[in-house]
């Protein structure tokens, strides 16, 4: 049973409330759980997902410890992320773009 932490961004209060009676609020929008099983965290999961299917705004990110990821991170996410995320020689890694006084210098 895995540490659980979900970040949301300009999401519903709704999410809020749900999220606050399951998990600790660590921050506006961050919450964690040091001991949730997989069926409670599909659980979650699966009301975050069906209410996002819905209401169509804001980002959820879902992340646990999980070895059999890459990066021994397993990582879910609804709705535009902030970071783009790519995998690299089983590594996660954040691709950012290049600033533009960089692109001209290339």
């Amino acid at each position: 049973m895995p540490m659980v932490v979900v970040i949301t961004r300009d999401v519903e209060s709704r999410y809020r409330g749900f999220l606050g009676s399951v998990m600790l609020e660590l921050s506006p929008g961050v919450y964690a759980h040091p001991r949730i099983s997989i069926r409670v965290r599909e659980q979650i999961w699966s009301v975050l997902r069906d209410w996002h299917s819905q209401l169509r705004s804001g980002s959820i990110i879902m992340t646990w410890a999980d070895s059999r990821a890459n990066g021994g991170l397993g990582l879910l996410h609804l709705g535009e992320p902030v970071k783009d995320i790519v995998v690299h020689d089983a590594m996660l890694l954040v691709r950012r773009a290049l600033p533009d006084e960089l692109l001209k210098t290339i």
